[in-house]
């Protein structure tokens, strides 16, 4: 009997790898190497049935994940008082697919908002700012409100309204209904501004708005760890020279 192999797609192993760690429900700090590792050759191993081109860097990934696995094999030392600690061979591994996974989310952000400009009654492309206004985005702590507002975004879908005509909202009223927000709790979540969204652009443009009043000074944003909501509160004092966003 013959079986039809059915595959999918990835832009690379790291892509792959992931893929395989979240179907698995594994914790990324701590691989099951001998597992990933089987799943991730039998991966190749259905390409070359298919007589899929077997890109270098899958070939690189498959010989690291062996050189991994053939390391956790060797018996560990006992590490005397004065001597360091052996270090944990998937550790390279498990770094490199925390980068990767960052940038592959905060570049979801892109994905979704090209999608929307596209699909949408209005072109959010007016509302985005210049190059030269978005150079305090290079902060790194902002690319992690970036990979935060993603996680809260997943959750959002848009509803479905009849009858209902489209207004325009553009980040300047975000920006304003942020302040209205605060003039009433001293602290909001941003999840909360999302409460009574109709369309998913919205959550967008208030996240630009959001990024504007940071980039104004008047307000700052704070996280309790990583992928956890945005908690916003207003400046004790507005115009001070630094803009803080605190992690």
């Amino acid at each position: 009997m013959e079986y039809n192999i059915v595959l999918k797609t990835y832009e690379g192993p790291m892509d792959l790898l992931l893929d395989l760690i979240k179907e698995n429900e594994i914790d990324i700090y701590d691989i099951p190497i001998f597992k990933i590792t089987e799943e991730f050759l039998k991966y190749i191993e259905n390409m070359k049935k298919l007589n899929l081109t077997l890109t270098s860097d899958f070939i690189l990934m498959a010989s690291t994940l062996l050189e991994i696995k053939s390391k956790m094999l060797l018996p560990k030392k006992e590490a005397l008082d004065d001597e360091e600690v052996e270090e944990d061979p998937r550790l390279d591994l498990v770094e490199s697919l925390l980068e990767y996974k960052k940038y592959k989310e905060a570049s979801e952000i892109l994905k979704i908002q090209e999608e929307y400009e596209s699909k949408s009654f209005y072109k959010l492309r007016t509302e985005i700012f210049s190059m030269s206004e978005m150079d305090f985005l290079k902060d790194s702590n902002v690319e992690k409100l970036s990979l935060a507002f993603f996680n809260i975004l997943k959750n959002y879908k848009d509803k479905e309204v009849v009858g209902i005509e489209r207004e325009y909202f553009k980040v300047e009223d975000a920006s304003r209904k942020i302040k209205q927000a605060l003039k009433k709790n001293k602290k909001i979540k941003f999840s909360q501004l999302l409460e009574d969204i109709v369309y998913k652009v919205d959550a967008i443009t208030y996240f630009l708005g959001m990024l504007e009043l940071i980039k104004n000074q008047y307000i700052v944003a704070n996280q309790s760890d990583n992928f956890a909501d945005i908690l916003i509160e207003e400046r004790e004092y507005h115009g001070q020279e630094q803009t803080q966003i605190n992690n």
